[in-house]
């Protein structure tokens, strides 16, 4: 029995031995599966964490090595800022009842600005490129108060900027070098003047100009023999007259206008003392404007028929009276004060009417002929701004024109109707009725059409005359660092929106652009600081698109705001800013028809 315990003892140890050994590899078995799944979840979330950051890594990365791609977006932006910012402005009648041709105008977008009118306009494109509708800084405008500085100091987008205007003397130009077009030539451009063609020749011959302005007719052939010079035609359409102011007696008297129209020998005239190629005018209008010489020619000379009228007038003896006019050289009339005692002396001897000469300075000639003040008879003319029949007879014999005194319904009204006739051929015999008006009427006596020159140094690169508006000194190549020019007389004022004369209106071009301009050798518009300007079918609306990215003088941005606020200073009269240096704003007024908002007489 003792054997049977001892052996089941021993199964009992062995099979407690055996349980802890299987509990042992149980318990081993179980531990490394579990831990294979832990280890994979930690490598798969580590894995998870590493592999966003590296996208973002390398996206930031690429981001940084390729910022182009961000550029269009920014400027995108910038470029929608800037349209949020800008808020158009406009200028508008508040009907067309006040007969005037501007409806309104006003920007549309930064780069487009639109004019709406009252009435058509075929002329609009040949009138927009002309120097007194240039474009400034609205900022400058409204911070001159339209006068003062503004007068002596225009910020233009021009190929050259005003450095100092000495009086008497000078205006200086330096080069704008963020033009948006081709640079000038020189970096310093001076304008001078001298009244004497003789002495500018001699400025000329000695080197000390580079070109010069209305050459004497007795000094062509001079310029012509000498090698170191250029003789420069020039081909600007033009007309001198005998003006008269039919508010002062005896001027008021029909029959007194006819006789002295009757009593000048205009041929002498144009025989000794212009150049060759002039011609006695035979209407007011040069004939090579179309429709300009439609209608009767003008009187022949009869002094016998004439003194007979002036006696049936009631004055068989004649009477007294004076010639105004300006010492100043001009293609129309080249030797202003030989040529008036001409006229003193026909007067006397063909009609017996004893006339003073009275020489005026230049500033106030205009001013005094321009508004009608004059009470005796004077010397004027004028030079073609644009290529348009409009250009001479609407300025000076418009219902809005004060020059000749009150203006005759006979002669404004088929003016007006045919100023709206695009077709040439259609509105001829509505000028032919004006002109045979102004023959009958007298409101002045055409002399002649002058032949005119300028001349430069051989030396000097690509030297020219355009036939519409003024030379553009930025084109001249002197070869060296300074280009001087001489004109006729000193400019009256450099803010062209209100001025009328021709020595002012050539400094005011190198600085100011307008919408279009003239090509160098014709009549034709061309874009400027506008890259097109579109009409609709009926030439009531037009729209034109600026160019992008240009500079002002004063490093601001040309845009639609800024056409509007020059062109409204002019226009409107009663803008604020509309001061100027007259306050007469004359091209707004004769061009498009009257003023908005002008005063009642």
């Amino acid at each position: 029995m003792m054997n049977r315990f001892k052996k089941l003892s021993l199964l009992i140890i062995l099979f407690l031995l055996l349980g802890l050994v299987l509990a042992a590899c149980t318990s081993g078995e179980t531990e490394a599966p579990a831990a294979e799944p832990a280890a994979e979840e930690a490598m798969e979330e580590e894995a998870m964490e590493e592999e966003p950051a590296a996208e973002e890594a390398m996206e930031e990365e690429a981001m940084e090595e390729e910022p182009a791609a961000e550029e269009p977006a920014a400027e995108e932006a910038m470029e929608e800022e800037a349209m949020a910012e800008f808020e158009p402005t406009s200028v508008a009648a508040e009907n067309c009842d006040y007969g005037g041709k501007i409806s309104s105008i006003e920007s549309i977008d930064e780069l487009t600005v639109q004019f709406n009118l009252c009435k058509p306009d075929p002329a609009f494109l040949a009138k927009v490129a002309f120097t007194p509708f240039g474009i400034q800084p609205a900022e400058w405008l409204a911070e001159t108060g339209g006068t003062g500085e503004l007068l002596e100091h225009p910020i233009g987008t021009g190929p050259y900027m005003v450095e100092e205007w000495v009086r008497g003397d000078s205006v200086i130009y330096k080069r704008f070098d963020d033009y948006w077009g081709d640079p000038a030539f020189a970096e310093t451009a001076v304008l001078r003047w001298n009244q004497e063609g003789a002495a500018r020749l001699v400025e000329l011959q000695a080197g000390t100009v580079d070109m010069i302005t209305a050459v004497s007719p007795d000094d062509f052939d001079a310029v012509e023999a000498d090698p170191n010079l250029v003789l420069l035609p020039n081909a600007s359409p033009n007309i001198l007259y005998l003006g008269m102011t039919n508010t002062f007696p005896p001027f008021d008297n029909q029959m007194v206008r006819q006789a002295i129209a009757m009593g000048i020998d205009r041929q002498r005239i144009v025989d000794n003392f212009y150049p060759a190629g002039s011609e006695v005018a035979s209407h007011f209008t040069p004939c090579s404007i179309p429709a300009g010489c439609e209608g009767d020619a003008w009187y022949d000379f009869d002094p016998e028929a004439a003194r007979a009228l002036l006696a049936e007038a009631g004055f068989p003896d004649g009477f007294e009276t004076s010639i105004y006019f300006r010492d100043v050289f001009r293609s129309y009339l080249p030797e202003p004060s030989i040529v008036a005692v001409e006229f003193q002396t026909q007067l006397r001897d063909n009609l017996g009417i004893e006339a003073e000469v009275v020489v005026m300075e230049s500033g106030e000639f205009i001013a005094e002929s321009t508004d009608g003040n004059l009470d005796g008879l004077y010397l004027l003319g004028w030079g073609a701004d644009y290529p348009h029949v409009t250009n001479f007879l609407d300025f000076h014999f418009g219902v809005n024109n004060p020059q000749f005194g009150d203006p005759f319904p006979e002669i404004y009204e088929p003016l007006e109707t045919a100023s709206q006739i695009a077709d040439s051929a259609v509105a001829a015999p509505l000028y032919e009725e004006a002109n045979n008006a102004i023959r009958d009427l007298v409101p002045m006596v055409p002399i002649a059409h002058g032949a005119s020159a300028d001349a430069a140094l051989a030396s000097l690169g690509n030297a020219y005359v355009p036939p519409f508006g003024a030379t553009q000194f930025y084109k001249l190549d002197p070869g060296k660092d300074t280009l001087v020019y001489m004109q006729n007389n000193e400019p009256i004022s450099l803010y062209c929106a209100d001025e009328t004369d021709g020595e002012s209106l050539r400094p005011c071009q190198q600085v100011v652009e307008t919408l279009l301009e003239y090509g160098d050798d014709s009549g034709e518009t061309h874009p400027e600081l506008a890259t097109e300007c579109v009409g609709n079918e009926d030439a009531t609306v037009w729209t034109c698109t600026l160019r992008e990215g240009v500079l002002f003088h004063d490093g601001s941005h040309l845009d639609a705001n800024d056409v509007v606020a020059s062109w409204a200073v002019g226009i409107d009269a009663a803008n604020p800013n509309h001061v100027g240096n007259t306050g007469g704003f004359d091209y707004f007024s004769y061009l498009w028809d009257g003023l908005i908002n002008a005063p009642s007489e």
